[in-house]
């Protein structure tokens, strides 16, 4: 008969055969979905494709997949105990960034989206009444559960009711005064300080530890400056494609242009001979920054956790990163969910999504918006209290 020693033995040892089963499992599923979506590309020949300097839009596909199969390969190579955590994360920043860079591609080599007022999922004439009762739910419903749930943090109420407000205002006052009015420019300027004084407040001291933990602070900065420039561009407001549509002598100049409530100053720089063209504006850079603080800050937790893994001779204890990685991607995903439609349905299947995700008249769009700031917020807050309540140590790493 076995003593303990042996016990522990055969449990250790059915343990890493679980993992390494579990990772191929994953790997296999990787490799399937991205076999899967490859064989959707010959359609992009039929939806009218454009190509420039023999790419098109199912090259940035696969680079893409590629990205995806990265990250992957990381994971699994972490889960199964084959890479050093840190050595996992130098291999999951190396598939975001391809990633990044594939879906770039294929946003800039895609076919501009225009469709007709018939292909409209709802008369525009719904837009008020949609948004005023969304953005009304979302604050009377905020007040509801902060009052009921979370009574000692009224800081989530108030965040509630301001993008309850993000969505309600455009239809609050009519169009044109709505582009000046000082209520849109405190409703924009306050939902990054009230998001920031929330995360001070009830994650400082955690978040205060991981800044010090060099291994995370590089790979969070790393992923934030991704998505930064992830979204600046399939956004449109950053491009390296050429445009036959734009003057072709370099320009420089600054218009008043509406984007995220009210009119704000953008600097646009438009270089065709590079290809170059870049548009920034305070309101923009404000809901950018915040999107890629929040994605940034979630990164570095998932690479602290893996960092003290490490050190402890540690490989259980994922899961909370897996709904990290999951949340964000789903958050990063909505910008070119319309063109992934017209890949893989066609044009008219794609249409509602079009008027989703791309008319910034929608109040859908400014949803998704308002969505993505409280997916990544209460994510980030949950993964904290979820270490706190562990065995987390504050204490920082020792540099590499």
């Amino acid at each position: 008969m076995g003593g303990p020693a042996d016990h522990d033995t055969k449990r250790e040892t059915g343990k890493r055969e679980y993992s390494s089963r579990r990772g191929s499992t994953q790997l296999l599923l990787c490799g399937s979905l991205a076999l899967l979506v490859l064989s959707q590309t010959p359609v992009v020949s039929a939806h009218g494709a454009t190509a420039t300097g023999g790419l098109s839009q199912s090259h940035g596909l696969l680079v893409a997949l590629v990205g995806v199969a990265t990250v992957c390969l990381g994971i699994v190579l972490k889960r199964t105990d084959r890479l050093t955590p840190t050595s996992a994360l130098s291999v999951v920043f190396l598939g975001l960034a391809v990633t990044v860079l594939g879906t770039i591609l294929f946003e800039g080599l895609s076919p501009d989206l225009t469709y007709s007022a018939n292909s409209m999922p709802f008369s525009r004439s719904l837009y008020p009444v949609i948004g005023l009762s969304t953005g009304m739910v979302i604050a009377i419903g905020s007040f509801v559960i902060g009052w009921l749930r979370w009574p000692d943090r009224p800081q989530y109420t108030f965040l509630g009711i301001l993008l309850g407000l993000w969505i309600s205002y455009p239809y609050l006052l009519p169009e044109p005064a709505s582009y000046t009015h000082p209520l849109g420019y405190v409703i924009v300027l306050a939902t990054p300080l009230l998001v920031g004084y929330i995360l001070w407040t009830d994650a400082g001291h955690i978040l205060r530890a991981v800044w010090r933990d060099p291994v995370a602070r590089r790979f969070g900065v790393g992923v934030g400056l991704l998505l930064g420039g992830f979204f600046l561009s399939v956004t449109g407001y950053l491009s390296f494609f050429p445009d036959e549509n734009v003057p072709h002598q370099t320009n420089v100049e600054v218009l008043p242009t509406v984007y995220q409530l009210v009119k704000w100053p953008t600097l646009e720089i438009l270089m065709p001979h590079v290809p170059f063209f870049l548009a920034l504006s305070p309101g923009q850079l404000i809901i950018v920054g915040l999107l890629s603080a929040l994605i940034s800050v979630n990164a570095m937790l998932i690479a602290r956790q893996w960092h003290l893994e490490e050190r402890a001779g540690m490989t259980e204890g994922t899961a909370g990163s897996a709904a990290i990685v999951g949340t964000c991607t789903c958050g990063c995903c909505g910008p070119i969910v319309a063109k992934i439609a017209v890949l893989v349905a066609g044009p008219s299947l794609a249409a509602p999504l079009y008027w989703v995700f791309v008319d910034t008249a929608s109040p859908l769009s400014a949803l998704f918006l308002v969505g993505s700031v409280v997916l990544f917020t209460g994510t980030l807050l949950y993964s904290v209290n979820t270490q706190r309540q562990g065995n987390w140590s504050p204490t920082p790493a020792p540099s590499d």
